[in-house]
């Protein structure tokens, strides 16, 4: 049996599209709290290790431009010098990172993993000589991919995320200038930025479309048949069009209920005449 095939305008066609890229991507699950919820605990029990056995994991840092500075790529994200410095890190790490998941899920952890890498190499080849550690270089990661990635695709609610980003975290520009704090890795943030920006035009997410909620948005509309629009002139100047009277309308107004008043106001005076 050959099932009737369902047509839809091309106004439902793009809100079902949109509607099923954001079921499958902006979608709640337990890996979008787990991961970075993981992240965080690992942090603070290598810190708390490191502070209460006197383990000296700093040296495991990025040391720029030699060969024993090439592990702190990997480990440099998980160690932090002191409290407040872990404190600073945690909060907009666990934010940015479960709002990675939740909106590009697919390609969540290659950002992620990647993200670590390229910002490591990125300050082991320019920064100063002194072991660079702590989770700054990701979060800069973080904010630059979502900020730049919701610009890209011209999803208003993934723009919505951007300027979001921006609002909260914007304030964050300015430490990827040297000279602003000579106590933070500065080239950690710089990569960070970097590889962020690289990843967002890397990194391919769904064609998202505008949906179509007017006549004058669909491609085969005719500004001359469309009666608003002709209320304008060559120039855009607003006129008014005398009104079109057809014949329908004519024929329409001379009802029965008219022609018999007019009749008998003819009778009326026709007795008149007669009485006289």
């Amino acid at each position: 049996m050959i099932k009737n095939r369902k047509r839809f305008t091309k106004k439902q066609s793009v809100a079902i599209m949109n509607t099923e890229i954001e079921n499958s991507y902006f979608k709640f699950s337990p890996s979008t709290w787990i991961i970075p919820s993981g992240f965080l605990v690992v942090i603070w029990v290598v810190f708390y290790l490191n502070n209460r056995f006197n383990l000296n994991l700093n040296e495991f840092g990025i040391l720029p431009r030699t060969v024993s500075g090439l592990q702190g790529i990997i480990f440099s994200p998980f160690l932090h010098g002191d409290l407040n410095h872990i404190t600073n890190n945690s909060v907009p790490l666990f934010i940015l990172t479960t709002t990675l998941i939740y909106f590009y899920r697919n390609i969540s952890l290659k950002v992620l993993f990647f993200g670590i890498l390229f910002s490591g190499v990125i300050t082991w080849l320019i920064g100063r000589e002194s072991y660079h550690i702590g989770a700054s270089g990701l979060i800069y990661v973080l904010v630059s991919f979502i900020f730049f990635k919701g610009l890209l695709t011209k999803y208003y609610r993934l723009t919505a995320l951007s300027f979001s980003v921006v609002l909260f975290y914007g304030g964050m520009a300015w430490y990827i200038f040297p000279n602003i704090d000579a106590t933070i890795s500065w080239e950690g943030h710089l990569g960070g930025f970097l590889s962020g920006l690289f990843f967002a035009f890397y990194y391919k997410t769904p064609d998202y479309k505008k949906d179509i909620q007017y006549d004058w948005e669909k491609p085969d509309f005719n500004p001359e048949t469309d009666a608003f629009m002709k209320r304008f002139d060559e120039n855009g100047n607003f006129v008014n069009l005398p009104p079109v009277i057809l014949e329908e309308e004519i024929l329409e107004e001379n009802t029965p209920f008219q022609v018999n008043y007019v009749y008998k106001e003819l009778n009326t005076d026709l007795d008149k005449d007669a009485m006289q």
